[in-house]
């Protein structure tokens, strides 16, 4: 088994997972917050795409999906079209609100399919590449793309979770 199929597995267990948590859920549950100051499902699945989608377009040298397949429109979110929701205070992220689960499933779809074709298209000693020099010890490839599952990961836990709670 190559790295990159160990990469692509863990986001294939992610998109089964934005599926699970985004399956049958109703808007009301979507957008709810378990507790006040609490992220929302739609808040968590939004972030964990932006960050995915910064991240691997960033990487391959490409625009992100938000911004080339129209999402940013389509979501209206008041922000500017480079946010991706890092650092955003409770009030912030409480003004993402989705209509359409489909919406956020689509767009994790889209942003999951580019990813998969950039993933598979690497070689493991493309993973040794440096892309991030800010850091001691400077990051690589692997490393940023094994981060942002890790990140992807723990939202869609959070969000499995207040799924859970709102049940």
């Amino acid at each position: 088994m190559r790295s990159t199929d160990v990469l692509l597995d863990g986001l294939g267990r992610v998109v089964e997972n934005v599926h699970a948590v985004l399956d049958d859920i109703s808007t009301e549950e979507l957008n709810r917050a378990p507790a006040p100051g609490a992220n929302t499902i739609a808040w968590l699945v939004w972030h964990l795409t932006r960050v995915q989608d910064s991240h691997v377009a960033d990487v391959a040298g490409t625009d992100e999906v938000w911004v080339t397949g129209g999402w940013v429109d389509r979501f209206g979110l008041p922000f500017p079209p480079g946010e991706s929701g890092y650092g955003q205070s409770a009030d912030e992220a409480a003004r993402v609100v989705v209509d359409d689960p489909d919406l956020l499933r689509g767009y994790y779809d889209a942003t999951h399919a580019v990813s998969v074709d950039y993933i598979g298209a690497l070689s493991d000693s493309d993973l040794d590449r440096v892309v991030d020099e800010n850091w001691d010890p400077p990051v690589t490839l692997g490393v940023r793309l094994l981060s942002v599952i890790d990140d992807d990961t723990q939202h869609i836990g959070q969000a499995a979770y207040v799924r859970g709670l709102l049940s």
